[in-house]
């Protein structure tokens, strides 16, 4: 497959804020230089030296990515920007060059939460757009081949597949992407483009363009019927979680653990019914409660779901603030929690 998707070469203005000196951006802007010019090695050197200094600076692990990414190592890459997904959600950069390394390796479901993340992250993210209609069209191709493998007579699948291939190229095989910086990598003050790749395009006849464009508008209303669905999962699902914090803050012990599913694990192995009992305890027995949630990540799959973000805990006794995980699944329209825990 010929990837039309687009990396991100740079870090926004937002994330360059999160730099608190001029050396470690020359240490970057050194790097930069170093791995434009095909001295991958020496760039990656470069960075982790500047690292063991701050780890935990957002541009230089940024860079770091892409290094790893340009010597094809996708895995290792991968954490690196999944970890910056972590630590600052709030940045679409990452979310979206994870998207890349997914589709390259032809995991193209990842892909596409990834890119829905990047995009709730930042609505105008025009890239993240982009990249997520080619991600569609992928799985779309996906699906067509499936058809004709059950049927090579369906003559509607086959019109379809050669839509989908006219649109983004051919759909079969695959390579890693190519990155190819702009002179303003890393140390620019907003998002610099790779030059675009322009997607294969046929010339067909005027009769067959007709019965393409029907064909077109048929898979497009299934890619948005799909995408609308995944957006309904994944507010359902936020809204369980806000409506499970809403009861701990106002200690309705019933309705907090209404939110457990049957299969829920506890934590410590004990039963479900010393476990409530040892919740309500502790809930009833506070003066006052108010939990938030903050920069959720949900990432659906069918009638499962996992829910990371930060818990900001406040009593008349204690104030924390943690990461929390959620495993949770959809039993009868309601979405309920399997598994939770503290940490990354």
């Amino acid at each position: 497959m010929r990837h039309i998707l687009k990396n991100v070469f740079a870090l926004s203005s937002l994330s360059l804020s999160l730099l608190s000196g001029i050396a470690y951006a020359d240490d970057a802007a050194d790097a930069g230089k170093l791995m434009r010019s095909g001295q991958t090695a020496e760039a990656l050197q470069k960075v982790d030296s500047a690292l063991l200094q701050r780890p935990k600076d957002a541009q230089l692990r940024f860079l770091k990515g892409l290094i790893l990414t340009e010597q094809n190592k996708s895995s290792e890459a991968i954490t690196i920007f999944t970890k910056l997904t972590d630590d600052y959600p709030e940045l679409p950069e990452p979310y979206n060059n994870l998207a890349v390394l997914y589709a390259s390796t032809g995991q193209y479901d990842k892909a596409r939460a990834s890119l829905e993340m990047a995009i709730r992250t930042n609505p105008t993210y025009g890239t993240a757009h982009e990249n997520l209609g080619d991600v569609y069209a992928k799985l779309a191709s996906q699906a067509y081949d499936k058809a004709l493998q059950l049927d090579s007579g369906n003559a509607t699948a086959k019109l379809k597949l050669t839509l989908v291939k006219n649109l983004v190229g051919n759909t079969t095989g695959g390579t890693n992407p190519k990155i190819n910086p702009s002179p303003a990598t890393v140390v620019a003050t907003a998002p610099s483009k790779p030059t675009p790749v322009t997607a294969r395009t046929e010339q067909e006849p005027p009769k067959a363009e007709v019965k393409l464009s029907k064909a077109e508008a048929k898979a497009e209303a299934k890619a948005s019927k799909a995408a609308a669905q995944a957006d309904r999962d994944e507010d359902d699902v936020l809204k369980a979680v806000e409506t499970w914090a809403k009861a701990w803050s106002n200690k309705d012990i019933t309705i907090y653990l209404s939110h457990y599913a049957k299969e829920f694990q506890t934590p410590k192995g004990e039963s479900r019914k010393a476990w409530a009992d040892e919740r309500r305890n502790r809930i009833e027995g506070k003066g006052h409660i108010n939990v938030k949630v903050e920069s959720p990540k949900i990432n659906v799959d069918g009638n499962t779901a996992t829910v990371k973000f930060k818990q900001i805990y406040t009593s008349d006794q204690l104030t924390a603030n943690s990461r929390k995980t959620l495993q949770m699944l959809k039993q009868d329209g309601k979405w309920l929690i399997k598994q939770e825990h503290a940490g990354n």
